[in-house]
């Protein structure tokens, strides 16, 4: 049985890496471990875990700047943006629909494994909004990157080499987040198309207007339904779904869904509710040009499909076979796309690829910067890649 280290500070999680490293034992990195079945299963005995580092550090509503340690749920640090009318910028998602209902994921797992929800179009991911990070190293060595304040300096960008790392680069102890105001008003656009290469164009010319869409899905079916969503104020919102309904009125019969119906429909499009993923099927995330969409979902063949940032991110759930994922890995291939195999049985992670091939070159280069930031090769090994 896998034994759990959780250590409430810093130091207790640098002695844990340290010892583990100098017994060249390998560690499984983890919060509330929300994320335990997304990508390859981590061979370990032991799990280091950072729930117990919780808690906001600091919080400067007036400078748009907020410090947590990593183990903070993420439910805790919306609650204290939302007292503000402040909000995490990359909506970022639990993904309970996917994972299943637990405790909640953290934010340094957030940030690990650098999830952004349907704003992500517009307002960059998640690992764009991370100011700073505190970290160790696979030597059990605490170091800080970046700052705490919008405009800082730094040499070499940590902080983005860390966000989305799964882990396997450094024990994330402590983020530092940029925020913004929360929108006071959402309202979206739903246009009944009648096929998914028509519902890209809408969603496209949608995001080309001058009318501030912040999200933009594709949800699949029998008379599929393409959704722009606008926010902020709410006489602005209101104007301009009006203009956005007359200029996108020649793809379909259009209706507008009001705020609270709105915020409902996005929080389940980022939760990749629509896909209706059943328990046994496996999930897949392919990433593509958004006109290369609707060809992804045809190729692969797959019974579920959602489609968000306008086209460009496709949600997939079907049987849990090699057969289906070697459909999807060539789908994504053909198009110059790339995939992630988000969720399957535990022993079809462990055998596939759940990422796309490196190149000869970005492998050495992860090799080096891994040789650097964890020598014995003891944080997540395997997480991401067989080597």
């Amino acid at each position: 049985m896998t034994s759990l280290i959780a250590p409430g500070d810093e130091a207790g999680v640098a002695a844990a890496v340290a010892e583990a490293a100098a017994a060249g034992e390998p560690l499984a990195i983890e919060g509330r471990g929300t994320k335990r079945a997304m990508l390859r299963p981590v061979q370990a005995a032991r799990t280091l875990s950072l729930r117990n580092l919780s808690g906001i550090t600091l919080y400067r509503p007036q400078e748009l700047i907020l410090s947590a340690r990593a183990g903070t749920p993420l439910a805790e640090i919306e609650a204290a943006l939302a007292e503000r009318g402040q909000q995490v910028v990359a909506e970022p998602p639990v993904l309970a629909a996917i994972f299943g209902a637990g405790e909640g994921p953290t934010i340094g797992g957030l940030v690990a494994t650098n999830l952004s929800g349907p704003r992500r179009i517009t307002a960059g991911a998640m690992r764009d909004h991370v100011m700073g990070i505190r970290a160790v190293n696979g030597l059990g060595e605490a170091f800080h990157n970046g700052g705490r304040v919008l405009k800082n300096v730094t040499g070499l960008d940590l902080c983005k080499l860390l966000t989305g790392a799964h882990g396997t680069l450094g024990v994330i102890t402590e983020v530092t987040l940029k925020v913004l105001p929360a929108a006071e008003r959402s309202g979206t656009l739903a246009i009944a198309v009648p096929d998914l290469e028509t519902g890209v164009r809408a969603l496209s010319a949608g995001l080309g207007s001058p009318y501030g869409v912040s999200g933009a899905a594709l949800l699949a079916g029998e008379v599929p339904r393409a959704l722009l969503r606008i926010e902020e104020f709410s006489e602005s919102v209101a104007y301009r779904l009006g203009r956005l309904r007359e200029a996108l009125g020649r793809f379909g019969d259009a209706t507008v869904i009001e705020d609270d119906e709105s915020r409902a429909l996005w929080r389940g499009i980022g939760e990749a509710e629509p896909l209706d993923a059943r328990p046994e099927d496996a999930v897949w995330r392919v990433s593509v040009q958004p006109t290369a969409g609707p060809g992804v979902v045809a190729a692969a063949g797959l019974p579920r499909a959602l489609l968000d940032w306008g086209g460009g991110l496709v949600w997939l759930a079907g049987p849990a076979t090699a057969e289906a994922h070697g459909r999807v890995m060539e789908a994504a291939r053909a198009v110059g796309g790339s995939f992630t195999l988000f969720r399957a049985p535990e022993p079809m992670r462990a055998a596939l690829p759940v990422l796309p091939e490196e190149g000869k070159v970005l492998a050495a280069i992860r090799g080096r910067i891994r040789a650097v930031m964890d020598p014995k090769g003891i944080l997540n090994p395997g997480k991401m890649y067989t080597a």
